[in-house]
């Protein structure tokens, strides 16, 4: 999310966390204060994740007080000590991995204990998405119990084939460049529109 009437458009969706980019490099960066950022995350309708990358533990720790931050969503190469300190600040982890193969997926041991949610994206050189799907068939070699969110390319068209995906650990889906308009602004016909197939 970047703009408040964007966020106040999608309030009354059944999202349960909404993202704020705190990564500079990034086009959905939000800025670092000001009342326009102040009137983003003003809201208490949802839970806020807080999206870094390699950040400092202080920079994140004020981030987190100012803007009333629920979730660490860790893109960067944080270690497991890392995961460990930021969860302390009473924020729920949520560790990054970028995956295009089963051997990707053997790094997430080493987080299982510092880490609340993994989250698997399509691999690429530079930090965020690619709005790229990488093959989902990979996670059928994830056999742990840390809950994880499916990302990488999802979009309105791909509702059916996430309900076919039977995996105990799939806890929700990261819905990003595939529902926007530009970087940052959702569309909200097209959010409500795959959300509305999701429902049982």
């Amino acid at each position: 999310m970047k703009e408040p009437q964007n966020r106040e458009s999608l309030e009354e969706l059944p999202v349960d966390i909404f993202g704020y980019i705190f990564h500079p490099a990034s086009p959905r960066f939000v800025g670092q204060s000001g009342k326009d950022t102040l009137s983003l995350l003003a809201s208490t309708a949802k839970e806020k994740a807080g999206v870094f990358v390699n950040a400092q533990l202080e920079t994140i720790s004020v981030f987190q007080k100012q803007f009333g931050l629920t979730h660490a969503q860790l893109h960067g190469d944080e270690s497991p000590d890392f995961c460990l300190r930021v969860r302390q600040l009473s924020l729920q982890i949520i560790k990054v991995f970028r995956v295009i193969e089963v051997s990707d997926l053997s790094v997430v041991h080493d987080y299982i204990d510092t880490a609340d949610y993994f989250l698997f994206d399509t691999r690429s050189i530079e930090p965020g998405g690619t709005g790229k799907k990488f093959d989902w068939k990979i996670l059928d070699a994830y056999r742990l119990e840390v809950p994880f969110f499916l990302s990488g390319g999802i979009g309105p068209e791909d509702a059916g084939a996430i309900l076919k995906i039977n995996h105990p650990s799939l806890w929700g889906l990261d819905l990003n460049s595939g529902f926007e308009i530009r970087p940052g602004m959702k569309d909200p016909q097209k959010l409500k529109y795959f959300l509305d197939q999701l429902e049982p």
